[in-house]
């Protein structure tokens, strides 16, 4: 089935090669996931090549297979299609889904969040492992560099994922997202992360992202912090806007 899976994503990649970015789903357990997928210019099936996970936020949930890419579509054309040759994968949560198990409280734009509650994945972050599982074994990956990263309520899925697959990522990123704290040692030493956040963040509290520094560090993890003044809940404009991310992340192999 895997064989038959992959070769019609081949067939999707010689068809529409002109594309960016070419539709796909994934579906596990009765659960199905749309995604994107962005192949390298002159891709080679026969070649393995990194792997790179974009996790979107709430705002983008959904069924269109669109709207995931609303942010950072740019920063994954411009770094992954040549400069750092990558099989790019985007999926997109469904609306009455989350990527990250997380008890969130709103009043108006304010959001308090509590992490480790449960260590139960949700439907949308058991499929997502299952989705990365199939691609980092498909033969069409280097397993060497699988990288990871998201946006808000992508942070969160993202710094789940960290602990929840810990041998599986060779470097992350976080903008504005948050973490069970207890869970930091799992992967503290031996998956470099780079966190973003903005000072003036109203709906994930900048502390969240303060704390894990603080804790990574303690653990003597590889850790990176850049905080946004003045920024509010979209400190991902400027992170994707950081010359030396991508860069960052390909220094990085197993």
């Amino acid at each position: 089935m895997r064989k038959v899976f992959f070769s019609l994503v081949f067939l999707l990649v010689s068809i529409y090669s002109f594309a960016q970015f070419t539709s796909a789903s994934y579906m596990s357990n009765g659960f199905t996931l749309p995604y994107q997928v962005m192949f390298p210019q002159n891709y080679d099936e026969s070649k393995a090549y990194p792997l790179v996970i974009l996790l979107h936020g709430a705002g983008e949930r959904g069924n269109d297979n669109e709207k995931q890419l609303t942010h950072g579509k740019q920063f994954l054309i411009d770094n992954f299609q040549s400069t750092y040759p990558a099989i790019v994968i985007a999926p997109q949560c469904p609306l009455e889904s989350y990527w990250s198990n997380v008890e969130r409280h709103q009043v108006g734009r304010k959001m308090s969040m509590t992490f480790g509650l449960t260590d139960q994945p949700t439907a949308a972050m058991s499929t997502l492992m299952n989705l990365i599982q199939n691609w980092v074994s498909s033969g069409s990956v280097n397993t060497r560099q699988v990288y990871i990263g998201g946006l808000s309520m992508g942070g969160m899925g993202t710094l789940e994922l960290l602990w929840r697959m810990p041998q599986t990522f060779t470097a992350a990123f976080a903008i504005c997202g948050g973490s069970d704290l207890d869970k930091l040692p799992v992967y503290a030493k031996h998956t470099p992360l780079w966190l973003f956040h903005g000072d003036a963040d109203v709906v994930v509290s900048v502390n969240n992202s303060r704390n894990i520094n603080k804790r990574l560090l303690e653990l003597g993890g590889e850790v990176k912090y850049t905080e946004y003044p003045g920024v509010n809940h979209n400190s991902w404009e400027n992170a994707f806007q950081e010359k030396e991310l991508a860069s960052w992340l390909f220094q990085h192999k197993k």
